[in-house]
């Protein structure tokens, strides 16, 4: 089905009652689609929406596209296509209801043929509304893309070209092809379908066709085994990609009825308790990070260049899987884990038929389930990335057998739909019992889940293994081909005794234990991977992993609880900032993982040592990779050196400071206690009194200078595309202070807009519309966003500062 996309031409306003009038505060305004009608909106502290959201506030908001519709297409088939929006679209065409879908996430299609008035403009309005119904932001409107198709009566089915590779080896890969054909004239029709699979190189590596008569209204489906010679599999280190092209052809028509061209991967999967999870014959153990679907300064848009930069800088950062928390990912992001090699576990949602929020999706679960379901396993099924499909989180009635009875449904509607994956759920005992657990029950009523887990600590863990939750998920765990756990990992090694066919996964866990759980995970092959809540910060859910400081004026205990005050915005959870700087816990992760050999230096501000602190299970520490510090000389410091070594010494301008024993704070970690001097740190990692790697810290020249730095000087002249600028305050060697912010202003001149700014302060209230913003830890980033070809030129000045440029090429 040839698609074409409906980007531009759109505008969007505020949805008023049918009696209300248009003034200049509601009026309409245009927009490049995908957008966030919500991003821009002021937050406010007494939002309904509250710390969920990031503090905005909900809204109903009306999108209207004026489309030309001309006679010929009276005979055609024509279809408007939306990848997602949030949420409860109303889809008019001309005034008249033409759709409606539910769900925020779900792609859906509209047959405009029966509303259209042809020859004519016809205007399309898709309403979206947005409330307390969800758990963290969420974003408002079309934020996914959206496409016209206009198509011959006869043609392929949109998303019904399925090609499965579950029959390979190295000498040739079986590719079968299936592809369904919908006959909408009044006569019986035989057409031929041809498929041409091709490799990277554009070669052609297979070949066939098949003839197919279709009955008038209805659909038939054509098959062809294809045998592709020495085939080039995808994996997590070579995700190689094969193209296949689809055409419909008739007898005596010069052009194609239709077309289109699909990626796929050649790969295999298994799966057993012994072996764990196998990609090509070949053990993983998934290094997961759960990610949400916003894009930081950009808002919740699934534009395909920030999702494949997401993408692009989680597999750079370690990370070989993501888990789409907690609703189906996008088209465009499962496109570019196909490309990098980054697994991917798509998501179904949050709740099933019991609220977690006042107007959630539960409401109408019972009766969308089946369509959501199809809509996500339809959208995956030809990405070679997508190895699990989850049916849930921490869903509250799954200990129960109704829930066990929709875990069941959900899960056989799964395979029915693709019986080529595994299916799981991330189920957390505490949630799925909480009307079973005592004193924790009477907490959880005066708060949300989230908070009695921050306030419950260890006993987390003892309330996982307990025989409670042992008995009360077994029926809904054994539904399942893994069965995934949150924050449960003191059933790891419990299970291999009680269920030994059970396959594991750490589907969400603490960032601040994967010391401890990486050599959990990997040692037991029962368990496939640990994915850590989270990989890439996100917006809403704010504050749940910040770092209070206890002394602060009018702090209080009960802060200590997830719900993050204003203005905080983000999670402050990441292993990557909203930005994608990298934290401090992303160094330490990736040495947990093998993948760093140098140790890695973390420095406590030296303005607050000694401060109390008070934290969430989701908090790292307040740390920064910097030796420069706006403290006088002398000022007493912690330094940590993260290392996979038995000892660590820390040296200070040539003279030791000392030596500090691996893990006695924290496991891959030395600690010491020294004093903040300006020059130079070095810390020599040893295992067995031998050097095994060493790292430095030095402090910034006084003289520093504005920078920006695009991180590709060429992009495509076309809304999928952006431009990433990196500003940064740094010395003449390219060190950045780390406490020497200051707000910076952004102009871009030529075809461009500036499509987002800001920075990874989880805190602020400087919004990411805006042109001008405050550094933080000496950095910021800007995104723009190409209108057409040119050159494009981004300056930056600041006060006391000379400005500075950088152009990107927009072709």
């Amino acid at each position: 089905m040839i698609r074409e996309p409906l980007l531009h031409g759109w505008t969007v306003g505020p949805k008023l009652g049918a009696f209300e009038q248009r003034d200049a505060a509601t009026a309409f305004v245009p927009v490049t689609l995908p957008h966030d009608a919500l991003r821009d909106l002021p937050r406010d502290p007494g939002s309904p929406q509250g710390v969920t959201s990031g503090y905005y506030p909900g809204g109903v908001f009306e999108y209207v596209h004026e489309l030309d519709v001309p006679e010929e297409w009276r005979e055609k088939t024509v279809l408007l296509e939306f990848e997602g929006v949030y949420r409860d679209a109303v889809v008019f065409v001309d005034g008249d209801r033409a759709a409606h879908e539910a769900s925020g996430y779900a792609a859906f299609t509209v047959r405009l043929d029966a509303y259209l008035r042809f020859g004519r403009t016809n205007r399309i309005t898709v309403e979206a509304r947005v409330h307390k119904d969800s758990r963290w932001y969420t974003g408002a409107g079309i934020h996914r893309p959206v496409h016209l198709v206009v198509a011959d009566p006869v043609h392929l089915a949109l998303d019904a070209t399925r090609i499965v590779t579950s029959d390979v080896d190295d000498e040739r890969a079986i590719v079968a092809v299936s592809s369904v054909v919908e006959n909408e004239t009044r006569h019986t029709r035989t057409v031929r379908v041809r498929w041409e699979v091709t490799a990277t190189d554009g070669a052609v590596v297979a070949t066939g066709d098949s003839p197919v008569s279709v009955l008038p209204g209805e659909r038939a489906t054509a098959r062809q085994r294809l045998t592709v010679r020495d085939p080039r599999r995808w994996g997590i280190d070579d995700p190689q990609l094969y193209g296949l092209r689809t055409t419909l052809v008739e007898d005596g028509r010069e052009t194609p009825l239709d077309a289109e061209t699909l990626t796929f991967g050649i790969r295999t999967l298994r799966l057993d308790p012994v072996h764990g999870l196998r990609i090509n014959d070949e053990s993983v153990t998934l290094r997961g990070a759960c990610v949400h679907h916003d894009n930081g300064p950009l808002g919740a848009v699934a534009i395909p260049a920030a999702e494949d930069r997401r993408i692009r800088l989680l597999k750079q950062a370690g990370f070989t899987a993501i888990r789409s928390s907690h609703n189906p990912v996008s088209r465009a992001m499962l496109d570019a884990c196909d490309r990098h090699g980054m697994v991917v576990m798509d998501e179904l949602g949050d709740v099933w038929t019991r609220a977690k929020t006042g107007f959630d999706h539960s409401v109408g679960f019972a009766d969308h389930w089946r369509r959501d379901v199809e809509a996500m396993v339809v959208k995956d099924a030809n990405h070679p990335s997508v190895v699990l499909y989850s049916i849930g989180n921490e869903i509250l009635e799954l200990a129960g057998a109704h829930g066990a009875i929709w875990s069941r449904r959900l899960a056989e509607a799964v395979r029915e739909l693709d019986g080529t994956r595994f299916v799981t759920n991330g189920i957390n005992g505490i949630i799925a019992n909480l009307d079973r657990m005592g004193e924790a029950m009477a907490e959880a009523q005066a708060s949300d889940p989230n908070t009695l887990m921050a306030t419950m600590g260890e006993q987390m863990a003892l309330l996982n293994a307990s025989d409670l939750v042992t008995a009360s998920i077994e029926e809904s765990a054994a539904v399942l081909d893994v069965v995934g756990f949150n924050y449960a990992d003191s059933r790891y090694a419990l299970d291999a005794e009680l269920f030994p066919n059970r396959v594991i996964v750490g589907s969400e866990t603490f960032p601040e234990r994967i010391g401890a759980l990486w050599p959990l995970v990997s040692s037991q092959p029962h368990v496939i991977g640990d994915f850590t809540w989270t990989g890439w910060d996100y917006l809403g859910e704010a504050g749940i992993g910040r770092v209070d400081y206890a002394d602060e004026p009018g702090y209080t205990d009960t802060d200590t609880g997830t719900a993050g005050p204003y203005p905080y915005l983000a999670a402050e959870s990441g292993d990557l900032d909203i930005t994608g700087h990298r934290r401090t816990v992303s160094f330490f992760r990736e040495i947990v993982y093998g993948l760093r050999r140098e140790p890695f230096i973390a420095v406590h501000p030296p303005r607050h040592h000694g401060r109390p602190t008070a934290v969430t299970p989701w908090s790292w520490d307040d740390t920064v990779a910097s030796w420069t510090w706006g403290v006088a000389a002398g000022a007493p410091v912690s330094v940590d050196v993260y290392a996979d070594a038995d000892e660590v010494e820390l040296f200070r301008d040539g003279a030791s400071v000392g030596v500090a024993p691996v893990g006695a704070v924290r496991e891959y970690t030395a600690r010491f206690e020294t004093e903040y001097v300006p020059g130079e740190l070095v810390a020599i990692a040893r295992r067995g009194g031998v050097d095994v790697g060493r790292t430095s810290l030095r402090t910034a020249a006084p003289a520093v200078a504005l920078t920006a730095r695009a991180e590709a000087d060429r992009i495509a002249a076309d809304p999928d595309a952006l431009g990433f600028v990196r500003i940064a305050l740094e010395d003449a060697e390219g060190i950045v202070p780390c406490d020497r912010d200051v707000r910076v202003t952004v102009e871009v001149d030529g075809p461009a807009v500036l499509a987002g700014l800001g920075t990874g302060r989880a805190a602020t209230e400087e919004p990411f519309s805006a042109a001008s913003v405050t550094l933080f830890h000496g950095r910021a980033l800007a995104i723009v966003r190409p209108t057409g070809p040119g050159e494009i030129r981004i300056r930056v000045s600041a006060e006391g500062c000379h400005d500075t440029a950088v152009g990107i090429r927009a072709e």
